[in-house]
């Protein structure tokens, strides 16, 4: 139901495709208290005023959609993003993409017929952004959503159902590989090219960057490299976030592809009914709504996975991540 939050400044509004979960409403919707207060200006006057309140909502909710607010391009988006005043997080990680403005950079550009899989944000490096902010530019006609998933209900169901193989890869911890081209390849969900993700074509200063965030690389024969990456955890529990077990790993995006794979630290197979059943798991705990344009949406990234439905084009999905 409509109602008003806390301060009197946004209308709390629903969409499709909203859960309740463990009592919060995911994602929170909140809408222009009146018709005349939708203009940019008058959403960045409410965010200064209620910067505090709003950082709680995204903790407590970890989704906040702003909606029916006059944003209208990068440029807006940006002064959303800044007006908060959290430090900027530059994206490390195989997705290409394309710096737009300031802080803001284009999401996934690989191809909108591919599904893009669930993940924490570089979950797999020491320090990965807290926030998540997209920016919807241009809706898709069809599809294209981006579905979002409790981290902590996966943890739970997976306790339930294999709660030996849980524990195995918790006490073992996680390895993980990856592979990539030199340079980046756009038609490619995962083709963003070495050079660019370490930002030098000199391998040994690229071997500096990579190990600066934990990870090693050998060299293949094709030019490319191979990114390793381990021992990781299986699960971390965030301060502030009621002590759940968020599941905080990509085994189930990583295990037994071509370009990657996911094993426990020794070297032992994850078995692969239980990299099977857990994505059946966090589809199942998926949340989602349809993109509207001018959408701001505010994910907590060590509280929720996120991926990308398969779309028709043209959709246009802006993001920027925080410390």
């Amino acid at each position: 139901m409509e109602g008003f939050c806390s301060g009197k400044d946004f209308k709390i509004g629903e969409c499709d495709g909203q859960k309740v979960v463990d009592g919060e409403v995911m994602p929170l919707v909140l809408l222009p208290i009146e018709s005349n207060k939708r203009d940019l200006d008058s959403l960045l006057s409410v965010l200064r005023k209620n910067k505090d309140w709003f950082e709680q909502m995204i903790i407590k909710n970890s989704a906040v959609l702003l909606r029916g607010f006059d944003v209208q391009n990068a440029q807006d988006f940006n002064e959303v993003v800044e007006t908060f005043g959290w430090e900027d997080m530059r994206y490390v990680g195989p997705a290409p993409r394309t710096h737009i403005y300031k802080r803001v950079w284009t999401a996934n550009e690989g191809p909108l017929s591919e599904f893009i899989y669930y993940h924490h944000e570089m979950v797999l490096f020491k320090e990965c952004p807290k926030k998540l902010m997209l920016f919807c530019e241009v809706p898709p006609p069809e599809g294209g959503e981006t579905p979002f998933v409790p981290s902590f209900r996966v943890t739970e169901r997976m306790l339930v159902e294999f709660p030996e193989a849980v524990e195995e890869m918790e006490a073992k911890g996680l390895r993980y590989t990856f592979s990539a081209l030199s340079k980046n390849d756009t038609s490619s969900m995962r083709g963003r090219g070495w050079e660019d993700a370490f930002g030098t074509s000199d391998r040994r200063e690229a071997e500096c960057r990579a190990n600066a965030l934990g990870m090693e690389i050998e060299w293949l024969p094709n030019g490319g490299a191979k990114t390793i990456l381990g021992p990781r955890s299986l699960t971390k529990v965030f301060e502030g976030r009621k002590g759940r077990r968020m599941w905080f790993n990509t085994v189930v995006g990583m295990h037994g592809k071509e370009y990657s794979s996911a094993t426990m630290a020794d070297g032992s197979e994850i078995p692969a009914n239980v990299a099977k059943r857990c994505g059946e798991i966090i589809e199942e705990e998926s949340i989602q709504f349809k993109w509207e344009k001018g959408d701001v949406l505010f994910f907590d990234n060590l509280a929720l996975l996120h991926g990308r439905r398969p779309s028709l084009p043209p959709r246009r999905v802006l993001v920027t991540t925080c410390k």
